[in-house]
């Protein structure tokens, strides 16, 4: 088997890969890598429903899918998903399960990060509502659809080191708003769900895991100003200087698509179900109490621990009224 690394590409984990037949959906398909993720899977074969928020935005974005998906006997498609509404989210999964069309892949794409202090239409810290429970929703809702031997790929980030999820207060009523904070609080919880989703259908044979992309340049950090970005890098940098490292280097959005694509297509199903990938590997537990640079890898205990993801999944239940049983 072919080794990948951090400045694979998703052409390359894909290389000589066929997805002819294969039918895969991905959120957040307006830019960056959610649009690189769908090209990849359609230049080899695959069908993908993509969702968006704004579909005259992704129309745009995605106008090479489109013609990758001609020129390769596969398919693309848009529906409409906002995940900050759960009203939308619903409508969604009634399309799709209206549809009835299997998924063998559904990669959990869409997200935002470090936002100024919010809330969805259902009244959730942004973050945690978009990040977190939309996609719970949707994956709890369309989850018959998912073939034997499908797979859920959930994207995190190196940014849940930041924070723990904290089920008595998700909305930061009780809590100073941090954008980081709250951040990191979604990106575990994505990894939790992924760990509790594998739980509960491994016997089906559907597998969950989370990725993390990498450090990335993409329409995510629009909240971000330049200088602040500039700030981060040259504080890693510092960091990795200590460590004995070279300096931080940005992945292009082709090497970011690498890792969600291999956990998704390539990787064995039993070494990837239940944990964090990176730099296409599945990442190694740091303690919590050991200091690393936000650019070193690795993955919190905490945010693999199974008590933790059911008392999440529980709140989630709890917190958008319905309940999801193991079938």
């Amino acid at each position: 088997m072919a080794v990948f690394g951090p400045t694979s590409t998703a052409e390359d984990v894909l290389y000589g890969v066929n997805l002819c037949g294969r039918r895969i959906l991905v959120t957040g398909v307006s830019a960056g890598l959610g649009v690189e993720t769908a090209r990849a899977l359609a230049a080899h074969g695959a069908i993908v429903v993509g969702a968006s928020r704004d579909l005259a935005k992704a129309k745009a974005a995605t106008a090479e899918v489109q013609k990758e998906a001609a020129s390769q006997s596969g398919g693309f498609e848009l529906i409409a998903l906002d995940l900050a509404s759960l009203n939308s989210v619903r409508t969604c999964a009634d399309g799709l399960l209206a549809k009835g069309q299997p998924l063998d892949v559904v990669i959990a794409n869409a997200g935002v990060m470090a936002t100024p202090f919010s809330h969805t239409a259902d009244g959730f810290e942004m973050q945690f509502g978009t990040n977190h429970l939309g996609h719970f929703v949707l994956l709890n809702r369309i989850r018959s659809l998912i073939r034997p031997g499908g797979r859920l790929i959930s994207l995190s980030s190196a940014g849940h080191r930041f924070s723990n999820v904290d089920v008595e207060d998700p909305n930061f009523e009780r809590t100073p708003y941090d954008p980081f904070v709250a951040y990191g609080r979604s990106k575990t919880a994505n990894i939790l769900f992924a760990v509790a989703f594998d739980k509960r259908y491994r016997n089906r044979g559907v597998r969950a895991a989370a990725v993390h992309p990498g450090g990335i340049r993409t329409e995510l950090d629009r909240h971000l100003d330049a200088s602040h970005i500039e700030k981060m890098i040259e504080l890693m940098d510092q960091e990795l200087a200590g460590e004995g490292k070279a300096p931080f280097q940005l992945k292009t959005i082709p090497q970011g698509a690498a890792t969600t694509v291999w956990a998704a297509i390539v990787a064995p199903a039993d070494e990837i179900g239940g944990r964090y990938c990176e730099n296409c590997h599945v990442g190694n537990i740091v303690p919590d109490q050991v200091t690393i640079s936000a650019a070193s890898e690795g993955v919190r205990g905490y945010a693999l621990d199974p008590a933790t993801a059911e008392s999440l999944w529980n709140k989630s239940e709890e917190l958008v009224g319905e309940t999801f049983p193991n079938d």
